[in-house]
C-alpha cells in the first residue's frame, strides 16, 4: 500500500526537511503498541533526525480507546500554539494517566495559554485535521496502529525492525 496523500504542509514533521528518507507514523495516543513504539521512534530520531524526516498522523481508534481522540484534539490544539511535538511526547510519556482532566494538566505543564487552549480544542479546524489524517490512513490501507510508511510505502514490520533498517541504511 502507498501513502495517500503524500506528506504536505499540513503534516507535523520533525527532523530534516527534504530528507531522502521520510517516515510516517499513523498513531493512536492511547494504543499500547503506539506507546511501546514511541521510545523506539524517539531513539531513531535522536540517532538519525539530522538525516531523516519523521511525520505523525492521527489515527484514533475511538471505538476501543476512549481517550484517543481527546488526546489527538489536545495535540492539535497545542500545535496552534506551536507545541505539537511537546504535547505529542508528553501524552505518550504519560499514556497510563490519560483522561480529559489530565490532558488539561499537560497543557498547563507545557505553559500553553489556557484560555486559548480551551477555545482551540473546540475548533472545527482541529477536528477536521484529525478527520483528514484518519481518512488519509484509511485510503493508505491503515488497519491498526502504529502503522509506518517509509518513503510512501507501507512498512511491514514494527518500530524495532524500522530502527534496525535505519541502522543498516543510514550512514
Amino acid at each position: 500500500m502507498s501513502l495517500k496523500p503524500a506528506v504536505g504542509t499540513t503534516d507535523h514533521t520533525q527532523g530534516k526537511k527534504n530528507a531522502d528518507i521520510v517516515i510516517v507514523e499513523y498513531g493512536d495516543y492511547q494504543c499500547p503498541y503506539c506507546g511501546a513504539a514511541y521510545p523506539v521512534l524517539k531513539e531513531m530520531m535522536s540517532k538519525y533526525g539530522k538525516r531523516i524526516q519523521f511525520v505523525f498522523r492521527n489515527f484514533p481508534l475511538s471505538e476501543i480507546h476512549q481517550y484517543a481522540r481527546p488526546a489527538a484534539v489536545a495535540a492539535e490544539a497545542a500545535a496552534l500554539q506551536g507545541k505539537f511535538w511537546e504535547m505529542h511526547d508528553a501524552i505518550y510519556e504519560n499514556q497510563d494517566y490519560l483522561s480529559e482532566s489530565f490532558l488539561l494538566e499537560l497543557a498547563e505543564k507545557l505553559e500553553l495559554e489556557p484560555h486559548q487552549f480551551n477555545i482551540d480544542i473546540k475548533k472545527t479546524e482541529v477536528a477536521a485535521k484529525i478527520d483528514s489524517d484518519f481518512e488519509s490512513g484509511v485510503l493508505s490501507g491503515v488497519n491498526g496502529t502504529p502503522s509506518l510508511f517509509v518513503n510512501g510505502r507501507k512498512f511491514n514490520g514494527g518500530p524495532e525492525d524500522l530502527l534496525q533498517l535505519m541502522n543498516e541504511i543510514v550512514k
